[in-house]
């Protein structure tokens, strides 16, 4: 799991099956004293972020196939907690 802060969302006119009706949010991982930590990554939002939250994101496969419902969904990263 890694911190993140959600800096936009994303939209695309074609998506995998998978993603179609699903949220995409762009987040910057963060790590101590809120410093960037790698470029910005693309991640599948079920909860409804908005920019300027901070999240927990992870790359567990499990997460996303429970999200999308799909085995062989392409995302990596998915929101996984709001921190307050």
């Amino acid at each position: 799991m890694q911190t993140a802060k959600v800096i936009g969302h994303a939209r695309a006119t074609t998506k995998h099956d998978s993603l179609i009706g699903r949220r995409l949010v762009i987040v910057q991982p963060v790590g101590v004293d809120n410093a960037t930590d790698g470029p910005p990554l693309l991640v599948l939002d079920s909860l409804g972020c908005r920019s300027g939250d901070f999240v927990m994101i992870t790359s567990d496969g499990t997460a996303v196939r429970d999200i999308t419902g799909v085995d062989n969904c392409p995302a990596r990263w998915s929101v996984c907690g709001l921190i307050d």
